[in-house]
């Protein structure tokens, strides 16, 4: 297998360190705009002769399929931001490799309704397309991050193997991550999060179809395991919901983020000032994206581990009728220690527990345990294989009866 990673930003760079410590790959090529960004992922590593440094402009399909064919690369793994999801996706396409990211295509709301009912959906561009990479023989694993992705395979496990009939997938996100120094210093890209947490989130029933609401909806405080606690969750519009429907049979779907009333407020002004638009404005004689400006200014989410305390969950609560005939509510739970990932792989908890999962899915390529063809969900692949092989790697998950 010969990998190419394409954004050596958070991720991208926690990509590396877990992955050298596995075999199944022959050759890994860490690949950014900035050239020097990608040599500082891989610079902890100068004996590992499996890694290479190159520059790519990903938004160019021709660039990212030339890249490609320069080191005859297997799987292409999208690491940057969901701007960049198409032209990665065709790229890998031309060259004939398989793709596989965290984040899909992005939507666009409906322009009549937002709030009623969806326009174009998340991943709508790539499953599009899934006809064409089917006949090709190609895969594209769509959301193999960990949320969607580790999230979206609790929801097969759970199908599979704890429940008769289900009513309702409804993942759960929360932390008790501190940033020391910082008033507000997002963990993630504040590019993506702005994206999903103020688009209209959507919701799937079964005798509805998805549909959408207003951002922030229908809150909940959701106890969540091993010492965080409680944490009041909102809607957020994620790939889950547009993912799990198609391989798990559910009868509503949501995702739920827990953020707190400040990071909302804050969220709410960016919006009230159009600091969240990405189209471009003119300042001076340049022309600038207000997001853009929002992220420049931000500290890195990257570089903000030796100032991150706690911990972050990832889960997917599963309520429905259990094998046994009798009601059942299960959390399935995946937790990450920041101070344990930056002991062991210099990465803050968030980023290091979304770059995990995707390296685990391309072990299973790998191996041919996982494999098809189209544009898939993880949810479209056995849960099982994952879910031991990420404990064999070190990071356990985890589950709680009673939700």
């Amino acid at each position: 297998m010969r990998i190419l990673v394409i954004g050596a930003g958070g991720v991208g760079s926690a990509v590396v360190p877990i992955a050298v410590r596995r075999a199944f790959f022959e050759r890994m090529v860490v690949a950014d705009y900035d050239a020097g960004r990608a040599e500082r992922a891989v610079a902890r590593f100068p004996d590992d002769t499996r890694l290479v440094v190159a520059q790519v402009d990903a938004s160019r399909p021709e660039a990212v399929a030339a890249l490609c064919r320069e080191h005859g690369i297997t799987h292409v793994l999208n690491a940057v931001d969901p701007r960049f999801v198409m032209p990665i996706f065709e790229g890998a396409f031309a060259a004939s490799a398989d793709y596989l990211d965290m984040a899909m295509s992005l939507s666009h709301p409906d322009p009549d309704a937002p709030y009623e009912r969806p326009g174009v959906k998340l991943g709508d561009e790539q499953f599009a397309r899934s006809d064409a990479w089917s006949a090709a023989g190609r895969l594209a694993l769509v959301g193999v991050g960990v949320e969607p992705g580790l999230s979206d395979i609790f929801a097969r496990y759970a199908q599979d193997h704890l429940f008769r009939e289900i009513d309702e997938v409804g993942v759960r996100d929360g932390a008790n991550l501190v940033v020391e120094g910082y008033d507000f210093a997002p963990s993630f890209s504040i590019w993506t999060t702005i994206e999903e947490c103020l688009n209209p989130p959507v919701i799937w029933e079964a005798d509805r179809g998805w549909y959408t609401t207003p951002p922030f909806s229908e809150p909940e405080v959701f106890d969540f395991p091993e010492g965080i606690g409680p944490v009041e969750c909102v809607n957020v519009e994620h790939e889950e919901v547009l993912l799990v429907p198609r391989w798990v049979n559910a009868k509503r779907v949501t995702f739920k983020y827990g953020l707190g009333d400040e990071f909302i407020n804050v969220l709410k002004v960016l919006h009230m000032l159009g600091l969240d638009r990405t189209d471009k404005v003119r300042v001076g004689g340049t022309e600038v994206s207000p997001r853009d400006v929002v992220a420049a200014v931000l500290p890195d989410p990257a570089a903000l581990g030796d100032r991150m305390r706690g911990k972050t969950c990832a889960g997917t609560l599963v309520t429905g009728t259990g094998l046994d005939g009798t009601p059942r509510r299960v959390y399935l739970y995946h937790v990450v220690d920041n101070e344990v990932t930056m002991a062991q792989d210099g990465s803050q908890a968030v980023v290091w527990q979304t770059a995990i999962n995707p390296v685990v899915a391309l072990e299973l390529l790998s191996t041919g345990v996982w494999s098809g063809v189209g544009v898939l969900g993880p949810e479209a692949f056995d849960a099982v294989p994952f879910l031991d092989l990420l404990t064999a790697y070190g990071s356990p998950w985890g589950m709680r009866e009673g939700g």
